[in-house]
């Protein structure tokens, strides 16, 4: 048993949670290999709050099953957030699954690897951290203990656990030491990480931390909830130099009623106060949010309401989805998924445009403008990378390598990204 592949589908929490499992198949010897079909340990990370990604990971399990057939030894893992604590239906519908594991449950498949290669994982597996790179995820509290009626993430994942701020500090020393220059910390509510230590903590407190880490360039946090994003908070990502300024608060809907189906715990009025403190407090900073359209119930009136928030926020991103009801969730048990099918693309595809429309016109007054880009990759000549406010930019040349902060000059603007030229003339990407 030599090799391994790992398929994640889902947010960047699974990411991390991926990266995490492959150092430790690492320590134990096995190599990472980008085709399932050779690999002989294959792990599948699970999400299911959407059906779109559900759907996905039925179909590559599928598909494992006949390489499974062609090689019976093959050692196939089911992880993340499909894994509930419950697994006597999945065992059924997956017979061919060698092992079952919960979000950030590794040890399993750790122990089955180890009895069929005679390596002791206890033994061997040490520090889990991510993939040496520019950038790195770090997860810094699991669970959540909002219990949103249409999300399944408190049933998969368990109640709100914190990371020690001493831990979260000395993962990222060992990471900055292989590399890594910029670390997003990662939650199901970053902005209640702390809030459940004997000494209360909080985000700020983290991040004050970590900006003293030597080394270390920037800063990113991901998902905020806007019940717990709090003043400090605020004031801190003001003052902190290595912090982004970039916030992902979803709002998720923009009618109050359909807010209090969802269990969301604030007003419309209630957060468009809360983005016009952060605008007023973190100068130059960018917004992004989700966006539900389809919950419950929910009118063509009622959905006008998410669109004018758009239209007048004017968020920098937007993750946006139709509503897909998620078993075992309260709005399973409690709602129907009365909104149609064809409706609710409808409306998706009017939030998608007007959306694009937005970014276009945001990043417009870019143009000319000198933008701080840190390159993460490099692709045929063309570097690219994200300005503190997530911006994407690619720019085409030599001089410069991945790693590095280089001062941009914006010359094109789309919805997605922009281009431009190094302050020494490099040749723009058009």
């Amino acid at each position: 048993m030599d090799t391994y592949n790992i398929w994640t589908i889902g947010c960047q929490m699974n990411k991390a949670d991926s990266e995490r499992l492959g150092s430790a198949l690492d320590q134990m010897s096995l190599s990472l290999v980008h085709s399932p079909e050779q690999a002989d340990v294959v792990v599948v990370n699970s999400c299911v709050v959407r059906k779109s990604a559900e759907d996905k990971v039925t179909g590559m399990l599928a598909k494992l099953n006949g390489f499974k057939k062609n090689n019976p030894s093959q050692v196939i893992a089911l992880m993340g957030c499909m894994v509930g604590p419950k697994q006597d239906k999945l065992q059924k519908q997956f017979p061919f699954v060698d092992v079952f594991m919960r979000p950030q449950e590794y040890d399993p498949l750790l122990q089955l690897i180890g009895v069929k290669t005679g390596i002791d994982p206890d033994g061997c597996v040490g520090d889990l951290t991510a993939t040496p790179g520019v950038t790195a995820f770090i997860p810094i509290i699991h669970g959540c203990d909002k219990f949103c009626s249409f999300c399944i993430i408190p049933y998969r994942r368990g109640r709100e656990v914190s990371r020690t701020i001493t831990d979260i500090v000395r993962e990222t020393e060992l990471l900055v030491a292989r590399g890594v220059k910029e670390i997003t910390l990662l939650g199901q509510n970053v902005d209640s990480y702390g809030h459940d230590f004997d000494e209360k903590r909080d985000l700020a407190d983290l991040l004050i931390a970590l900006n003293d880490v030597k080394d270390l360039k920037r800063i990113r946090f991901l998902t905020s909830h806007p019940n717990d994003m709090s003043d400090r908070i605020i004031d801190t990502v003001a003052q902190l130099d290595k912090v982004c300024e970039h916030i992902n608060l979803p709002f998720q809907a923009g009618d109050d009623d359909v807010l209090e189906k969802m269990r969301r715990g604030y007003t419309n009025k209630e957060y468009r106060l809360l983005v016009d403190k952060i605008r007023d407090r973190i100068p130059n900073v960018s917004m992004g949010t989700d966006l539900i359209v389809g919950f419950s119930g929910e009118t063509p009136e009622q959905f006008q309401k998410s669109v004018e928030m758009l239209e007048d926020i004017k968020f920098d991103k937007v993750h946006s989805a139709s509503y897909s009801v998620r078993e075992g969730t309260i709005a399973f048990r409690t709602l129907p998924d009365d909104v149609p099918v064809e409706e609710k693309k409808a409306r998706l595809k009017t939030i998608d445009d007007l959306q694009k429309d937005i970014q276009s016109d945001l990043n417009a007054k870019l143009n000319g403008t000198l933008q701080e880009v840190l390159i993460e990759k490099i692709t045929d000549d063309i570097f690219e990378g994200r300005t503190k406010n997530d911006k994407i930019v690619r720019v085409s040349g030599t001089a410069t390598t991945i790693g590095e902060i280089i001062e941009v000059k914006i010359q094109k603007a789309g919805p997605w990204s922009l281009s431009g030229l190094t302050v020494d003339r490099l040749e723009v990407l058009i």
